[in-house]
């Protein structure tokens, strides 16, 4: 049975790209980020494709807005309106990787979220972590929105180094059914680095 899983963090720059890259290559998956805000001549897709190799499918984006931003206001400065029935999953066999922008709650207009598209696409998520001063806030209003919405959690990533503490409090506290995956920090950011990082990955069975 295939694996088509939504990446989503509790944050902005908590590793997203660089936890898609790590599945990607681990299950041999092919990747699509809906949206990309800026950045377009060095984007997510073309961060795990230099990552991964060319070998990766990667599924265009649905968006590619020019500002650097949230995609409500990237969209709004471009004159593009975005809402999440303009969304659906490419239609691919195999294993596939899905990467939100942002956190949960970044805004997409002024009434819808990453973790409504998240829902739309009708896909269990995997959500990334890093340890910093008030993730472990971020981390349970998280697992919170997840539940009250009712939305499958498969993995929980603990991305980089992690205080015992930090550690203790998410895996007691995470998504009932959820995994715990644990990835270190990547020694380098490059295929090289990539390759190492998969070989310490811990998942839980």
């Amino acid at each position: 049975m295939s694996k088509k899983y939504f990446v989503t963090g509790i944050g902005t720059s908590v590793g997203k790209t660089i936890v898609s890259a790590v599945l990607v290559k681990l299950w041999n998956a092919k990747y699509w980020k809906p949206i990309q805000s800026g950045d377009l001549e060095s984007s997510d897709s073309l961060m795990l494709r230099a990552l991964v190799g060319n070998e990766l499918i990667v599924h265009p984006e649905r968006f590619k807005l020019n500002t650097p931003a949230s995609p409500h206001y990237s969209a709004e400065v471009d004159g593009v309106e975005i809402s999440i029935q303009d969304f659906q999953l490419p239609e691919t066999s195999g294993n596939l990787i899905v990467e939100g922008a942002g956190g949960m709650f970044v805004p997409i207009n002024d009434q819808e979220f990453i973790i409504d598209l998240a829902e739309h696409l009708d896909l269990p998520v995997i959500l990334v972590c890093s340890d910093y001063l008030g993730s472990i806030n971020h981390s349970l209003l998280s697992f919170h929105s997840l539940n009250e919405r009712g939305i499958a959690v498969e993995y929980i990533v603990l991305n980089g180094e992690f205080k015992e503490s930090s550690r203790r409090i998410l895996i007691k506290n995470k998504p009932a059914g959820s995994k715990i995956m644990e990835i270190p920090q990547f020694e380098t950011i490059d295929a090289a680095g990539l390759e190492k990082a998969i070989k310490k990955i811990r998942i839980e069975k």
